[in-house]
């Protein structure tokens, strides 16, 4: 079983993360193949930062050498994988055929507070700047940029989550059960 994530900042895909991890699947991101790239680099690992070596990689590779890199590392195994930003990525996923998308989704107003409240290295301080992010991954200016609105667009299930955690885990304990 092979499971994928996308969603806007602060959806809540990393404690969808940490249940699937919980339920025995390896987890893995496509931004640690970014996040190695940009210490090769002497680069701090910022949202600025990851979201500009995405984009260098992809330049080079091609829209979804993420993912490619991540299949090699996973080798078949049941995982989770998040942090699923372009069209590309989901295509190359999708050649396992055991691979779902799941795309989390929540309210603007939801994630800022929740961005806020977690303050986590990197976030935007300001609302202005979270929107701003906000409209640059929505829709790629090239096959290098993230494509947020397209990639969630291919999901196989859309889980809604803007109400509580716990809510959150009743549904995704409702979708485990039928897909196990």
């Amino acid at each position: 079983m092979l499971i994928g994530l996308t969603g806007r900042n602060a959806s809540g895909k990393s404690t969808v993360v940490n249940w699937f991890s919980e339920k025995g699947l390896e987890t893995s991101s496509c931004s640690d193949s970014i996040r190695a790239w940009l210490a090769e680099q002497n680069i701090e690992p910022t949202r600025d930062a990851l979201i500009e070596g995405g984009r260098e990689l992809r330049r080079k590779g091609g829209a979804g050498i993420l993912a490619e890199m991540l299949l090699d590392i996973l080798d078949g195994k049941d995982a989770v994988v998040d942090s699923i930003r372009t069209p590309g990525e989901v295509e190359a996923l999708r050649k396992r055929d055991d691979f779902i998308l799941i795309e989390i989704r929540a309210n603007t107003e939801t994630r800022w507070e929740r961005l806020q409240s977690r303050a986590r290295a990197g976030d935007p301080l300001d609302k202005e700047t979270f929107m701003e992010q906000e409209k640059a991954e929505a829709v790629a200016k090239d096959e290098a940029g993230q494509a947020l609105n397209a990639t969630a667009e291919l999901a196989d299930i859309v889980i809604l989550n803007d109400g509580t955690e716990e809510e959150l885990i009743g549904d995704l304990e409702e979708f485990f059960q039928k897909i196990e």
